[in-house]
């Protein structure tokens, strides 16, 4: 599986609420955030990892470019104005097959991810969205399903019956490229945007229940987060 992260965004909350790492750098368990998800996926069997992060971060950039890993590894340094923008930046340089997309600040347990990964390997679908029936995030992004979790539609508003909300961990397939590149022709902003896109366009997506999913935008969630890491 080639991996992909986002970490191009500027983390203001966190800096407003007196955190004075980037984003990507904050600890989880001793261990930067952007690092902990690079050395996850390393376990997961990456076959390349490609990262964005934005033109003002310099301590990120200096800190991916002093590693020494032993898979492929792909750098974008571009400032764009979502993560929709990010991901289309990086999308020239994932490997051409299936991949996993997540933002940085994505909080999820290797145990939890890895039969993901696996689920999705072993899937003819187009594409398996991590969904959590967690909902601790300010704007959630409701996924409807059918009984066989096949998703159906995403919604913004809560409606009769939801019970998942996006985990914003992506593995897709080549397909998925070529509606991204048709939404930014379109104008199109927004993550959630691009997900609705997938499902107009007749990609075959699957739901899979991850359990607890976090997303570290707070310097509140920091804690949270690594009991939560820590948890049995």
């Amino acid at each position: 599986m080639n991996y992909a992260i986002i970490a191009a965004g500027e983390g203001s909350r966190l800096a407003q609420e007196g955190v004075a790492k980037p984003k990507p750098l904050v600890d989880i368990c001793g261990e930067p955030m952007i690092g902990r998800l690079i050395n996850l996926f390393r376990r997961c069997n990456a076959e390349s990892i490609s990262i964005i992060v934005n033109e003002q971060m310099t301590e990120v950039r200096e800190y991916l470019e002093g590693l020494s890993l032993d898979v492929p590894f792909n750098l974008v340094v571009k400032s764009t104005p979502s993560s929709m923008h990010s991901f289309f930046e990086l999308s020239s340089r994932i490997p051409k097959g299936r991949f996993c997309l997540t933002t940085v600040d994505t909080i999820f347990r290797e145990e939890d991810f890895r039969p993901y990964i696996e689920a999705m390997e072993a899937s003819d679908c187009d594409g398996m969205m991590a969904v959590t029936d967690f909902i601790d995030d300010e704007k959630p992004l409701y996924v409807e399903t059918d009984p066989d979790l096949n998703i159906t539609a995403f919604r913004d508003e809560r409606y009769d019956g939801a019970r998942y909300i996006s985990g914003g961990i992506y593995a897709l397939n080549d397909k998925a490229i070529r509606v991204l590149e048709e939404c930014i022709e379109r104008g199109v902003a927004r993550m959630r945007n691009f997900q609705r896109a997938l499902v107009e366009a007749g990609l075959h997506l699957k739901a899979y229940p991850m359990g607890k999913i976090l997303d570290v935008d707070h310097a509140g969630d920091i804690s949270k987060a690594e009991a939560f890491i820590k948890s049995v």
